[in-house]
């Protein structure tokens, strides 16, 4: 169990397990051609994981590349060490050019103007900067249309200054609607034979995102992009597929109070103890980013046993009706991940909440301190 001096003097912390991190590395490259590479996704503190610590694991793993949402992500994996290709998935303005030499970044483009600033800025610095052009097949977000991709293409292929080293997609909502799905693989698809057929291949081709590379082999190409699947969280039920859960988040019981039956717990007393009882309180709460619409209704582990948390999630504090539970003060709490023979996963927390399960782990908050574990 992690000490104080890893957690602070707040006992709320969530402790990463690395080796389910490799485990799920692992399963995914089964699932892959020999060859095909893999761009994992860490953008986002890699899904409120740790950036640094999960990305160190990752480069050991043999991670092809790593796909961060900014610049500022990208030259901190830098300045902490990491070697591996860094793709930013988001786009940037032509004002912001300079770190993308200085830190050796990757960048997505979809329009002429980016570009021929980037390679203006290239060829001032006798460098040549590296590319992914993003493809708009339905997602309906960033990326050119994929109708107006061939011409802009050919266009920045001829720039002296770029390497063109990736062209991507991106799926609009794989997980549920897999006609729209092979659409948007097929134009995709279309637009990359055309180009190979004018002379133009690009190295790097990728669409699947983790049910991309689950549901769609032909979406593969020669590199795939998982993301919430590393983390060992399931985008949908019953996929084929073993992962283990990277991110556990536990606190400690800080007070017990025994109640009366009619007790009203926490603001607006929406619950009131039907009979006389032990409520615990945790130091955790909204505004570490634990979702206050779990009032209610989310478990908790406490001695290996399931309840559940009773009356308003509070900004820094949760309550919990233990029953005649023997629940003691500086006993562990699990909020996420498994105690005993129980066990809470964020999939559960996110269908209580009526979210997904990345806004579960990317939501919790910085004062969190993250723990690695092996």
């Amino acid at each position: 169990m992690p000490t104080a001096k890893h957690i602070g003097y707040r006992p709320t912390w969530a402790e990463i397990n690395l080796n389910n991190l490799e485990h799920n590395f692992l399963r995914i490259k089964e699932r892959i051609s020999c060859g095909t590479k893999i761009l994992v996704t860490v953008k986002a503190d890699a899904y409120g994981h740790g950036l640094i610590p999960t990305s160190e694991k990752l480069e050991s793993c043999g991670v092809d590349f790593l796909g961060v949402a900014s610049i500022d992500e990208g030259i901190a994996l830098r300045k902490a060490g990491i070697k591996s290709p860094i793709l930013v998935l988001g786009l940037i303005l032509k004002d912001h050019l300079s770190p993308l030499f200085e830190y050796d970044l990757t960048i997505s483009v979809c329009d002429e103007e980016l570009s021929a600033a980037l390679n203006n800025k290239a060829r001032l610095l006798r460098k040549k900067a590296k590319v992914h052009i993003k493809v708009d097949t339905g997602m309906g977000r960033i990326g050119i249309l994929h109708y107006d991709a061939h011409k802009l293409v050919r266009k920045i292929y001829g720039f002296k200054h770029i390497k063109v080293e990736g062209i991507f997609t991106h799926f609009a909502f794989a997980d549920i609607n897999k006609k729209f799905t092979f659409y948007q693989i097929d134009l995709f698809d279309a637009l990359i034979q055309r180009l190979a057929a004018e002379g133009i291949a690009i190295p790097l081709v990728h669409a699947a995102n983790s049910m991309g590379i689950l549901n769609y082999r032909h979406s593969h190409f020669n590199m795939v992009r998982p993301g919430l699947v590393i983390y060992g969280l399931y985008p949908k039920g019953n996929l084929k597929i073993s992962l283990k859960p990277v991110l556990s988040l536990k606190t400690k019981v800080i007070f017990v109070k025994n109640v009366p039956a009619g007790c009203g717990i926490s603001y607006g007393h929406e619950y009131v103890t039907p009979r006389p009882t032990r409520v615990v309180t945790l130091p955790i709460g909204y505004g570490d980013g634990y979702p206050r619409n779990l009032s209610n209704k989310a478990p908790v582990l406490i001695g290996g046993k399931r309840f559940r948390i009773c009356g308003r999630i509070c900004m820094d504090q949760i309550m919990v009706d233990v029953g005649k539970a023997a629940v003691k003060i500086g006993d562990e709490a699990v909020l996420i991940g498994a105690q005993g023979k129980n066990m809470i996963t964020t999939e559960e927390l996110a269908d209580l909440s009526k979210t997904i399960p990345y806004e579960i782990v990317c939501g919790l908050g910085s004062r969190i301190p993250r723990v690695s574990v092996f």
